[in-house]
C-alpha cells in the first residue's frame, strides 16, 4: 500500500558524507517511539482475533482447538501461560517450521507490539500532517505486510512489490502488501493476510506474523498498521496482473543499516516537507515504506 508520507525536518541531526542533487539531505533520524511493551499486560487469551478453524481442527489465529477455547474462561492464570508456553508454542513451532529460520525472531518479537494488542492512537508522524488531514475519526484504517524471508548464508530478505504503471492511483511505486481494513476482516492483521493473498498469492500457512509497528499516517486519509511477519521461503510469488507488476527482494541488513537512508525535502502546499528514502539500485523505496522500515530499525536500536 504505497502513499505519500512526510516526517518532521526536525528530525535531522547529522550529514554523512554521500553526495546528492541540491534537494536531497543525508541524515540520521532520531525519533524515539514509545515502549512497545509498557501497555501490555499478562495475556488473558492468546486470542488475536483471526478466527477460524482449520482441517487440523486449530484455530488459524491462536491455535488452540475448539474445546480449549471453550475451556479458556475456567482456566485459571498460571494454567494459560503454561499452556501459552508450552503448547501453543510447540504448535507455532511444528506448524510455521520456517520460523526458527528468522536468525532476527526472537528479537523482533521483543521490539514488537503484541498481536493480541494491535497499538492505538493517532500515527506517530500526525503532527506532521495536521495541515493537510480530517480528524481521527475520518481516518481510514489500513494495513500492510512487512514480509521478513529468511534466506540462510544470503540473511533475512525484505519483501516488496512495485505496483502495475496503469494504476489510478501511486502507479509504479514500491510498497508492502496491503490496504483498506474491509468489514469482514479480523482487523488489521486480519486486512494484511487478505490482501497479501489476494495481491501476491501468499497463503496464511505461508506466513507466521510476529507482531505489530507503530501506526502510520497517509495523506491520502489511512491510518496504517504494519504487521511483520515471517514468510515461508519456499513461498512463490504470484503477483495480481492487475495491481502487482513485480515482487522483489531487499536485504533486511541493507535496509537496516542507517547510512542507506536519506531525507529529500520538497515545497508542499505552502510548507517545506521531508520525506525519507532509500539509495537501493534499481528501485526507488521512498514515502511510506520507507518510513516503515525506518519505523523497524529505530525499534531494534531502542530495544523497546
Amino acid at each position: 500500500m504505497p502513499a505519500q508520507s512526510f516526517l518532521p525536518d526536525a528530525f535531522c541531526r547529522k550529514r554523512s558524507a554521500v553526495r546528492f542533487p541540491p534537494h536531497v539531505r543525508t541524515c540520521v533520524l532520531s525519533i524515539v517511539f514509545p515502549d512497545s511493551r509498557a501497555a501490555s499486560p499478562a495475556p488473558a487469551s492468546p486470542c488475536v482475533r483471526v478466527c477460524r478453524l482449520d482441517a487440523d481442527g486449530l484455530c488459524t489465529g491462536c491455535l488452540r482447538t475448539g474445546d480449549e477455547i471453550g475451556q479458556w474462561s475456567r482456566m485459571d492464570d498460571s494454567e494459560r501461560r503454561r499452556m501459552m508456553a508450552t503448547v501453543l508454542s510447540d504448535r507455532e513451532r511444528a506448524r510455521f517450521r520456517f520460523l526458527e529460520q528468522l536468525q532476527e525472531g526472537e528479537r523482533l518479537r521483543e521490539v514488537l507490539y503484541p498481536l493480541r494488542q494491535p497499538p492505538a492512537g493517532d500515527g506517530w508522524n500526525r503532527s506532521e500532517l495536521d495541515d493537510l488531514l480530517p480528524g481521527s475519526e475520518a481516518l481510514a484504517e489500513a494495513a500492510v505486510l512487512v514480509g521478513l524471508v529468511p534466506r540462510g548464508a544470503a540473511g533475512t530478505q525484505v519483501l516488496l512489490t512495485r505496483r502495475t504503471d496503469a494504476l489510478r492511483h501511486h502507479a509504479g511505486q514500491v510498497s508492502f502488501p496491503g490496504g483498506r481494513v474491509e468489514r469482514e476482516d479480523a482487523g488489521v492483521l486480519g486486512a494484511a493476510l487478505r490482501e497479501s493473498n489476494e495481491e501476491i498469492a501468499l497463503e496464511v500457512s505461508q506466513v507466521a506474523p510476529l507482531g505489530f509497528l507503530d501506526p502510520f499516517l497517509t495523506i491520502s486519509g489511512f491510518r496504517v498498521t504494519p504487521v511483520v511477519a515471517v514468510i515461508d521461503p519456499d513461498y512463490v510469488p504470484r503477483p495480481h496482473p492487475g495491481e502487482v507488476a513485480e515482487v522483489f527482494e531487499v536485504p533486511f541488513e541493507f535496509l537496516m543499516s542507517a547510512a542507506h537512508l536519506h531525507q529529500v525535502e520538497m515545497e508542499f502546499r505552502g510548507r517545506r516537507r521531508s520525506v525519507l528514502e532509500y539509495d537501493w539500485p534499481g528501485q526507488r523505496i521512498w514515502g511510506a515504506t520507507a518510513a516503515i522500515l525506518y519505523n523497524l530499525r529505530r525499534r531494534l536500536e531502542q530495544g523497546t
